[in-house]
């Protein structure tokens, strides 16, 4: 079943890729954070190497437990300050929420300490909604400069945003375009992901440019077909 589920979405992402640019390329990252690691391995054994976990002990927990496999995990929360050490710990490649600035100086400062290095995207609340974290689209391009300048073992290389939580599709299209446009400007500054779209929204995403798209219930989700 699971099988099934990744090749319709990858059909649908193929899809929705060609209408945009033949050129374009889109990676898909499986939100695992409701599913077990037995779930996540029989994916895996699909061809899906990416997975992304909301909780820093969730993401550690699973990936020792799927430490015999070549897997990449992605960190897609909200990053509080307390779990910042043990994030370091776990084999994260990428943490697609940097939400605020001293958040960034935070794993600058560990980062540094432990000389390492993190590659991030910042989080951009396009829709300016109060449930959501990440900076105003007004306020991201200096941020994102910011943190570039003042936090070198971060490692900037793009933006994430969820869309508007609305049923209306010009509003979540409004707000995939304000991050597009965001992103084109930061394409000098070294900007290469863009990390928009999730199961109920991602081909309209991908439509607005972004070629990193966060699926989950779609691929784990048994007992009927896309």
């Amino acid at each position: 079943m699971l099988s099934r589920n990744l090749q319709e979405v990858i059909a649908r992402i193929e899809k929705a890729r060609i209408a945009y640019s033949r050129h374009h390329i889109v990676k898909i990252v499986a939100i695992s954070k409701y599913h077990q690691v037995e779930e996540i391995r029989e994916l895996y054994e699909c061809g899906q190497r990416t997975f992304g976990e909301n909780k820093v002990q969730d993401l550690k927990a699973k990936s020792e437990d799927l430490e015999n496999l070549p897997l990449e995990w992605h960190f897609v929360g909200t990053l509080q300050s307390n779990k910042i050490n043990a994030l370091l710990c776990s084999p994260v490649s990428l943490i697609h929420s940097i939400h605020s600035l001293s958040i960034a100086l935070e794993l600058e400062k560990r980062l540094e300490r432990e000389k390492k290095t993190l590659k991030a995207l910042l989080q951009v609340n396009s829709a300016n909604e109060q449930s959501k974290s990440g900076f105003s689209p007004n306020e991201a391009l200096e941020k994102y400069i910011e943190i570039l300048e003042k936090c070198p073992h971060l490692k900037l290389c793009g933006l994430m945003s969820i869309g508007a939580h609305s049923e209306q599709r010009s509003l979540v299209q409004k707000s995939f375009e304000i991050t597009q446009r965001l992103f084109e400007e930061l394409k000098p500054k070294g900007a290469e992901i863009l990390s928009m779209g999730m199961s109920g929204d991602f081909e309209q995403a991908i439509a607005c440019g972004s070629n990193l798209v966060r699926i989950g219930s779609l691929l784990f989700q048994k007992g009927r077909f896309l």
